[in-house]
């Protein structure tokens, strides 16, 4: 099993489940507060990988919900500069294990990835707030 570094916005309902899931296949969790954790262009870069910009933006951050800020029209540098500012833009958690770093909790890309007991029944990725 593995062990993961799991960056998340202390509270966060979905953050709370998917560290349960995690734990529940037997890795271990350590959890780091996303929101005061020192980041670097160069770090951040290493959890989007290849993904277009638009997919680095967390949907329900204020800024985005309200559209004040359209992750759609934002360039690399811009998303970069935006998220060290203001890490609550930051699509969560971000995950680190075995080397590799992802974005979100997509269950199919974790469950490959890392290995899960169980896929939940309700949608992990979203807020449920939002729903």
């Amino acid at each position: 099993m593995a062990i993961v570094t799991f960056y998340e916005k202390p509270g966060c309902v979905n953050n709370t489940r998917q560290k349960v899931l995690l734990a529940a296949a037997g890795h271990t969790v350590l959890a780091q507060n996303l929101l005061i954790e020192a980041w670097t262009k160069a770090r951040l870069l290493a959890f989007f990988g290849k993904r277009p910009v638009a997919e680095w933006f967390n949907r329900a951050a204020p800024k985005v919900k309200s559209g004040e800020v359209n992750p759609e029209l934002i360039d690399a540098e811009t998303a970069l500069a935006m998220m060290r500012a203001e890490p609550l833009l930051i699509r969560r958690p971000l995950i680190e294990a075995d080397g590799r770093r992802e974005i979100g909790f997509d269950v199919e890309v974790i469950d490959a990835w890392l290995g899960l007991n169980r896929k939940p029944a309700t949608d992990l990725e979203n807020c449920p707030k939002q729903r």
